[in-house]
Parts: C-alpha cells; sequence; structure tokens
C-alpha cells in the first residue's frame, strides 16, 4: 500500500492546486519530516512560472524550507532521530505534508519557537550566512549594507551583522518599512524612493560588504558605495542581471564581486553551510538576540494568497503556510 500525503502543485495554466501524491521516503542519509509549516520565498514563484526548476533528482514541487518533526530516518542519515523537530533546508519539495531532507540540512527548531517560526529561519539564515560570513568574510567593526531590509532576507541578515559587532545599513521602500529595519537592528534605514542610497553611504563612511538581490542599477551604484577592499555578493537580480559598468573602480579600490546560489549545492557544500549558522549564529535564536520575524501564516488552502502577498513586497519578514499537521 503506498502511502499518500497533501501537496501543492503547479497546474498547466500556472494555477496552485493540493493534490494527494505519493509520500517519499528517506534514502540513504535522507530523514523523512512531518512538515508542519513551510516557508514562502521569491524564488518559489520564479518556479511556479518554469523558471527555476528543482535541481536534479530533487523533489518537482515548490519548497526550499519547512518545519516539521522527523518521521523516518534514512540508512546512512546521522544525528536525527524519529520525533526530533527540525527545520529544515530543501532543495524542493516543502509544499506538502512530508519531506524529504539532507540530514546535513537540517537544524534543530530552536527552543521557544513554534513550528511557524522554524519554517521561516533555515533558508534566510543559511543563505546570508554563506554569502556574508563565509564568501564575503564580514568583519566585528566593519559596515554591512543589505538591500531589501525588510524582506526575509533582510531581516535576518541585518540581526545576524549587528549580532557580529557591524555597523548596518538597509534600503527599504517606505517609511513604514524603514522603521521595522530599525527595529530588528538597522543603525541606517534609507527610502530608496526618496533618498538616494549611495549619497546616504557615502555620509556615513562607506560599506565594506554588501548583499544585494535587486541587481540592475543597482550594481554600479554599489561599486560606487564600497570602501577599499569592499566585497559585494548578488544573490538576485529583480531589476535584471545586464548591466553596464566601468570596472576602474575594481582596480583602484581592490574591489571583490561575486554571486551564489544555494539551492543547487551539493549535500556535503550545504552541510557546510548548515554548520556554520548553527555554530556562529543558531544559539542566538533560544537566547532571543535574534528573533524570527513571520508577517503573515495562511493555511495550506490559501497558498495562493500566500504567493500574492509575496509578490505584492508587501510584507515585512517572512510568509508561512501551514499544512494542518
Amino acid at each position: 500500500m503506498t502511502l499518500t500525503m497533501r501537496a501543492v502543485e503547479v497546474q498547466d495554466d500556472e494555477s496552485l492546486k493540493i493534490v494527494d501524491l505519493p509520500r517519499p521516503e528517506p534514502k540513504g542519509a535522507e530523514v523523512l519530516v512531518k512538515v508542519h509549516a513551510f516557508g514562502v520565498n521569491r524564488g518559489d514563484l520564479l518556479q511556479r512560472k518554469g523558471m527555476y526548476p528543482s535541481p536534479k533528482g530533487a523533489s518537482p514541487l515548490m519548497g526550499l524550507e519547512a518545519c516539521g518533526v522527523v518521521e523516518a530516518v534514512g540508512p546512512e542519515a546521522d544525528r536525527w532521530s524519529v520525533g526530533d523537530k527540525v527545520c529544515a533546508l530543501l532543495p524542493g519539495g516543502g509544499y506538502a505534508s512530508y519531506a524529504v531532507a539532507d540530514a546535513g540540512s537540517c537544524l534543530p527548531l530552536p527552543e521557544g519557537c513554534d513550528f511557524e517560526q522554524g519554517a521561516s529561519l533555515t533558508e534566510t539564515m543559511m543563505t546570508v550566512w554563506t554569502n556574508v560570513f563565509d564568501v564575503c568574510a564580514l568583519k566585528p567593526g566593519e559596515t554591512f549594507l543589505v538591500h531589501g531590509g525588510t524582506s526575509g532576507i533582510g531581516v535576518s541578515a541585518i540581526q545576524m551583522a549587528k549580532q557580529w559587532g557591524c555597523k548596518v545599513l538597509t534600503t527599504a521602500g517606505t517609511p513604514e518599512k524603514c522603521v521595522a529595519a530599525k527595529t530588528v537592528g538597522a543603525d541606517v534605514a534609507i527610502n530608496y524612493k526618496t533618498e538616494d542610497f549611495v549619497e546616504v553611504v557615502k555620509a556615513e563612511g562607506g560599506v565594506d560588504v554588501i548583499l544585494d538581490m535587486v541587481g540592475g542599477d543597482y550594481v554600479a551604484k554599489n561599486i560606487e558605495s564600497l570602501n577599499k577592499l569592499g566585497r559585494m555578493v548578488n544573490i538576485a537580480y529583480m531589476q535584471g542581471p545586464k548591466v553596464e559598468l566601468n570596472l576602474m573602480p575594481f582596480m583602484l579600490k581592490r574591489l571583490t564581486m561575486t554571486g551564489s546560489t544555494l539551492r543547487a549545492r551539493t549535500p556535503a557544500e550545504k552541510r557546510h553551510v548548515r554548520d556554520g549558522v548553527e555554530r556562529d549564529f543558531w544559539g542566538m535564536i533560544a537566547a532571543d538576540k535574534i528573533n524570527p520575524v513571520v508577517y503573515k501564516v495562511f493555511p495550506m488552502e490559501e497558498i495562493e494568497a500566500a504567493h500574492a502577498l509575496m509578490a505584492s513586497s508587501e510584507h515585512i519578514g517572512k510568509i508561512v503556510v501551514t499544512t494542518g499537521a
């Protein structure tokens, strides 16, 4: 007898429908998680349109992060046991009542957090750690700029950099979002619709590391904002990946620019990121030094509304969906 689960599937017309599908079973180093809640990410909107498919071998369903209880453990999986509450980073498959995750991509649900809060943590914190603290090597005492400070990535980046001992600048699109960014720890919040962020950044002494998901003309402006030996990483290009640049500042200021994605990395690479997050920041959640910021929780039956909210960019923090488990 094949066990089934509820899952959100993209239809031919790009609409979303809850369907019954065979429940996955853990293989190798995987664990099976009974999903109580999952996070909604902008990449899900792209996948829905066929522009960001799951990596080869991963579930074709949307869903990059989930939180729940370990239901079964693969023969090569370490650390986790049936009944453990975990937050899981996924290459796909989170939009379901069950999902398989590599054991090395899971973290324990922090003490004091519920499943909805846990579903908001892994994708953002692991993305921030690998890009800002590992690749760009943000150091205590340096100045950090994250664009989109009230996005899921933004609220994590602000809090993590602040706890790292850094001065934190951010951009946001409304006065209310600027206030929210300061509430979670930003020293300076710039309304990009009414202020030139380059001018503000220069007045603050420039920045050493920039995390950017905007792209487009922001790339040249970021270069202008960086101090000598500055580092910049792009993780998305909401305004487009094609830009015209004057590369002379790269030589004169000895800058570093890079880009990355997390989804398609190997299990070993993701384990390295998981371990870094756990070592440097995970304990700060239970200690109330880093707080999950959940803007709204939807039941799975309202997944269309959750996607509409993500597309509107009106949210502050994470959008989470519960499965009814």
